[in-house]
């Protein structure tokens, strides 16, 4: 069996589970959890975020608590996080879409899912998180929406 990956979901992934959009990739995902594919990874942010969230999606992130690995918000993450907004990364308005992606880089993560396109799952922005990280010390992220790390229903066959 393969070594579980640290994933570190957004608040996104939590509220997609009920989305008819995103629903189907957003189960699979915590699916792959439960299985121990995945090793999820949640934070204090996270939790903030969903304390205004429909009790649907408080009652999932509290069914999935127990299986998470909690991560705090450290100094570390604060200033990587400074670090996105000075290389305008993302503007202060979207301060806590740069901290999800610190967060999940000093927690050593190898992966951040998020269906936040405009500002974390975004071709001109992932390599501006990664460039930034390079610079301060740490390691690139993989960052990717649930849809593109569920396992393929094609799996082992030649693309």
């Amino acid at each position: 069996m393969k070594e579980p990956i640290r994933v570190y979901a957004d608040t996104s992934v939590f509220g997609g589970v009920f989305d008819e959009e995103f629903s189907e990739p957003s189960r699979r995902f915590f699916e792959l959890v439960k299985q121990g594919r995945f090793v999820l990874v949640v934070s204090p942010v996270v939790r903030r975020e969903l304390d205004h969230a429909p009790e649907r999606v408080k009652r999932l992130l509290e069914a999935a608590e127990p299986m998470a690995e909690h991560v705090a918000l450290t100094a570390e993450a604060l200033s990587l996080q400074a670090a996105y907004l000075a290389d305008r990364v993302v503007s202060e308005r979207f301060s806590n879409d740069a901290l999800h992606v610190a967060i999940a880089t000093v927690s050593r993560c190898t992966m951040i899912v998020s269906w936040n396109f405009k500002h974390i799952v975004h071709f001109e922005r992932i390599p501006l998180y990664n460039a930034v990280n390079t610079r301060e010390g740490h390691l690139p992220l993989a960052i990717y929406s649930p849809r593109e790390v569920i396992e393929n229903e094609d799996e082992g066959q030649d693309i």
